[in-house]
């Protein structure tokens, strides 16, 4: 359908021809995400237009159909000048039923029918695509408050329809993502946690065993329908967007702890797929990362579902879920940053402020060391995974695997080598400036860790630096005569200095407090502090 023929119509005023020319052009463009450059200027006129149309009182099928001709136009973000405007947006708001409070305007009555609802959930499309497309839309939505008036929508909206809810939460999430000031406002202003909270129990049809424990779901319950999934991670996203705003209130942290409350429940519920379900678990993991530490024991505190004598009675089902998940996404072997990140944090942060959660894991990733004739890399259970993850690329990654495995050693020093090595542990030591030994700032209970008699023979024949034993190798040096070995030295030393005056390498040597300096410096230290020591005459 010829651009020039949408116009000539729209000009003309004819709701009939105006619908049959549209539909035309929506069956052809469905799929369409790459727009010809050459015909940007009658884009931006059919914009206009379709803005135009949209003022009139039209029909409603007419409406959904104007509105689904610009979703497919706002798709090219050149296009968007006409609609990225305080006009442009508050058109498409009253179309989506959204009360904005700064406008002269009063809303339209909520749709009853199926076309009147279609309407809604095109102007929904429409302001997503043009609020993650325009800079300038993300702005007028602030300055209009689209965000709160969005809110009140959620509130007050009686509609059924999946989609209506659906994208009212996305474009939710999407302001408050591409906007740190809405983001503030939802969570100071207009109760949006709480907005929040409320659509995931109802979407979830939660019911509360205790302050802060869901009833479990019944083990003959069907997993979770797929359009209840997605309203679920909607709001999961948004939520997460907005809590990452600091609220230091009483009533706040209530409503956090209903909110891990609910992420617990998240974490035993399954979705019709794999791969639905492990998509939900890691938004919830995320919002989880996003709370306070001190709302975590929330997840291990369920009475009335029981515990572990052995872990003062908590239940650690949750906890499982997390390992399971982490280890799924380490088996994956891609996107480490964004899918795996998060849950070690999670579980990093729980171990170190909740005994209970780092026995538990301690007991699940680092047992008892036995067979010590392997590399600690080498393997398939969780341990020899994460050690592996100590010398990832990705800085991110190695941080996050390294600093989880020493909080469930209690940040000994001592403790983290016997697991992994020391070759391993290089990098954490040296960004914690424990090269030396030692331990960690965080104060841990003074339980400890009893070795196997199978680990106690072997200690002393394990090779510190890999981690296990290894096969004696034939002494190099054996057959020299003392001349050679000092004549290797001496080749040895000039290649260092060498590579070193060329700036290919850096000798470097361990203060007396365990960090890293040039050899230089770190000799120099230590024969002043040698100097100082020595008896004077």
């Amino acid at each position: 359908m010829e651009l020039n023929d949408i116009l000539t119509n729209i000009e003309t005023g004819n709701e009939e021809q105006i619908k049959r020319c549209l539909h035309k052009y929506n069956a052809e463009n469905s799929k369409t995400f790459a727009f010809d450059s050459e015909e940007e200027h009658a884009r931006i006129k059919l914009c206009q237009g379709l803005l135009t149309v949209l003022r009139r009182p039209v029909q409603p099928q007419c409406q959904s159909t104007c509105l689904e001709t610009m979703r497919i136009l706002s798709r090219d973000k050149r296009v968007l000048g006409p609609v990225a405007t305080s006009e442009g947006i508050l058109t498409l708001a009253g179309l989506a039923r959204i009360p904005l409070p700064d406008a002269n305007v009063e809303p339209l009555e909520e749709a009853k029918s199926t076309a009147d609802e279609r309407v809604v959930v095109e102007a929904l499309k429409c302001l997503c695509n043009v609020v993650f497309n325009s800079v300038a839309a993300q702005q007028v939505g602030a300055d209009m408050r689209l965000a709160q008036g969005l809110c009140a929508h959620l509130r007050s909206s009686s509609s059924t329809c999946h989609e209506v809810g659906l994208f009212s939460l996305r474009l939710l999430f999407l302001l408050s993502a591409l906007r740190p000031d809405v983001r503030g406002v939802l969570c100071k202003e207009t109760g949006a946690v709480v907005l929040l909270t409320e659509v995931l129990e109802r979407t979830l049809d939660v019911r509360w065993a205790g302050q802060y424990e869901v009833t479990p779901p019944d083990l003959q319950c069907p997993p979770i329908a797929n359009e209840k999934c997605e309203q679920v991670m909607e709001a999961l996203k948004a939520l997460f967007n907005i809590t990452m705003s600091d609220s230091n209130a009483e009533d706040a942290y209530h409503q956090l702890r209903l909110i891990a409350a609910i992420m617990r429940h998240i974490l035993m519920l399954r979705a019709q797929t794999e791969e639905k379900t492990e998509e939900t678990h890691s938004h919830a993991i995320n919002l989880l990362s996003n709370l306070p530490v001190c709302c975590l024991d929330v997840l291990i505190d369920v009475p009335s579902q029981g515990g572990l004598e052995k872990y003062g009675g908590k239940n650690m089902d949750a906890v499982q879920v997390l390992v399971d998940f982490m280890e799924k996404r380490i088996d994956k072997g891609s996107n480490y940053k964004e899918g795996l990140t998060p849950v070690l944090s999670l579980m990093t942060e729980g171990s170190r402020y909740h005994r209970e959660i780092r026995r538990y894991l301690k007991a699940k990733v680092l047992p008892p060391l036995k067979d010590v004739k392997v590399r600690p890399e080498v393997g398939t259970t969780v341990r020899n995974k994460l050690v592996r993850l100590m010398t990832h690329v990705d800085m991110g990654v190695k941080q996050g695997a390294a600093e989880f495995l020493f909080v469930l050693c209690k940040e000994s020093v001592d403790n983290l080598l016997k697991y992994t090595g020391y070759g391993n542990a290089a990098g954490l030591l040296v960004a914690r400036g424990l090269l030396a030994g030692g331990r960690g700032e965080t104060e841990y209970s003074a339980d400890e860790d009893s070795d196997t008699e199978e680990y106690k023979s072997a200690k002393p024949f394990i090779n510190p630096i890999t981690g296990h034993i290894e096969e004696p190798m034939p002494n190099p040096i054996e057959d020299m005569t003392e001349e050679q070995k000092e004549y290797e030295a001496q080749k040895l030393a000039n290649m260092i200095g060498e590579l070193s005056r060329q700036q290919l390498i850096r000798p470097m040597g361990v203060r007396k407090d365990g960090s890293l300096a040039p050899l230089e410096e770190a000799v120099h230290q230590c024969r002043i502090a040698d100097s100082s020591e020595s008896d004077s005459d």
